[in-house]
C-alpha cells in the first residue's frame, strides 16, 4: 500500500473510531467500510512504473504513473513493470569457438521495457527469459567465430550479439540498448603459445625492417661513394667535418699533420705527388735543349 492510500485509510479508520466513541455506530461502520474500499481501490504507480490491470480476467488497460482507481474484487493488478534501464550479467563457460578453442566469456546486457502490456502478458518471467536468451545467443556467437576474430574485433562481435538478442526480445516489449563483453578467458597453455607466436612475429617483423634499413643504407653509401669519386675535395671536406664534430663538444684543439689529411683523401694525395713531375716536365719543355730532354728521358748524361 502506497503512502497516500495509507493516509486516507488511516483518516477514515480514525474517524470511524471517533464516531464509535461518540455512539454513532452506523456512521462508524460506514467510515470503516470506506476505509476498506479505499485500501483496495486506490493505487499508485511511480513515474518509472506501469501497472497492468485485468478486469474479470480480461485486459482492462495499463495505468500509471500516478494515482488510479480499480474496482475491488473485479479488477486486479497483475504486474507492475519497471521501465528503467536494467542490467543482466551472463556468461558462457567452456564454449568452443569455430576453431575448437575453449573460452570463458563474461558479458553484461543493458535493456529496458518499452511495452509494459507485452512484457506482462506475452511471457511469464521476462527477466529470466532475457538471461537465458542472452546466454544462448552468446554461445551461438562464440561457436560461429574464430578465436582471433573474437579477441581482435570485439566491437563487431558485440554489435552482432546485441542485434541477435534484440530480435528475440522485441516481441516481448523489451528493447536491448547495448551489450558489453567484460572478459574473454582462454586456457593458460594457449596463452603461452599465443605469446610465443606474437613474439616470433615481432622478431620476424624487426628483422625485415632491419634488412630493409640495411639495404637502404647500403644504397645511400653507394650513392655517396659515387659522389666522392667524382669530387675528391668533397671527401676531404667531409673528413675534416667529422674530425671537427668529434672534438667540438670538449672544446679541444687538434693539430693534424698534412700527411694525415692527405691520407683521408688518397686521390688528392696522388694528384699532389703527380703535380711536381708535370711542373718539371713543363720546365724542361720550355728551357732545355732537345739533347737534354733525351738525356732526361734515358736517365743519364753524356
Amino acid at each position: 500500500m502506497n503512502p497516500i492510500t495509507s493516509f486516507i485509510v488511516a483518516v477514515f479508520f480514525l474517524s470511524g473510531l471517533l464516531a464509535y466513541a461518540s455512539s454513532y455506530l452506523p456512521l462508524a461502520i460506514l467510515l470503516w467500510v470506506c476505509a476498506a474500499i479505499v485500501a483496495q481501490a486506490l493505487r499508485m504507480a511511480n513515474t518509472w512504473q506501469k501497472c497492468v490491470v485485468l478486469r474479470a480476467g480480461k485486459l482492462r488497460g495499463v495505468n500509471g504513473p500516478g494515482l488510479f482507481l480499480i474496482i475491488p474484487v473485479v479488477d486486479r493488478v497483475v504486474a507492475t513493470i519497471d521501465e528503467r534501464i536494467q542490467t543482466t550479467a551472463f556468461n558462457a563457460e567452456q564454449a568452443l569457438t569455430r576453431d575448437t578453442v575453449p573460452v570463458n566469456v563474461d558479458a553484461i546486457i543493458f535493456w529496458h521495457v518499452h511495452d509494459a502490456q507485452k512484457a506482462a502478458l506475452a511471457i511469464t518471467d521476462y527477466t529470466q527469459a532475457i538471461d537465458r536468451i542472452a546466454q544462448t545467443s552468446l554461445r551461438e556467437m562464440i561457436g560461429s567465430s574464430m578465436l582471433a576474430v573474437l579477441l581482435s574485433d570485439r566491437q563487431g562481435t558485440v554489435q552482432a550479439l546485441c542485434a541477435k538478442i534484440a530480435d528475440k526480445t522485441a516481441e516481448w516489449g523489451i528493447t536491448v540498448r547495448s551489450v558489453e563483453i567484460r572478459d574473454v578467458a582462454i586456457p593458460v597453455a594457449l596463452q603461452d603459445a599465443m605469446s610465443r607466436q606474437a613474439q616470433a612475429e615481432r622478431e620476424k617483423q624487426a628483422r625485415i625492417i632491419l634488412g630493409s634499413a640495411e639495404a637502404e643504407i647500403a644504397g645511400k653509401f653507394v650513392e655517396a661513394a659515387n659522389i666522392y669519386a667524382e669530387h675528391p675535395t668533397a671527401l676531404q671536406l667531409r673528413a675534416m667535418n667529422i674530425i671537427y664534430e668529434t672534438t667540438k663538444e670538449r672544446g679541444t684543439t687538434i693539430l693534424i699533420p698534412s700527411a694525415m689529411v692527405d691520407s683521408l683523401n688518397p686521390l688528392a694525395a696522388i694528384g699532389k705527388k703527380a703535380s711536381p713531375r708535370h711542373a718539371a716536365a713543363a720546365a724542361v719543355a720550355n728551357h732545355a735543349s732537345p739533347l737534354k730532354i733525351d738525356l732526361a728521358k734515358t736517365g743519364g748524361t753524356r
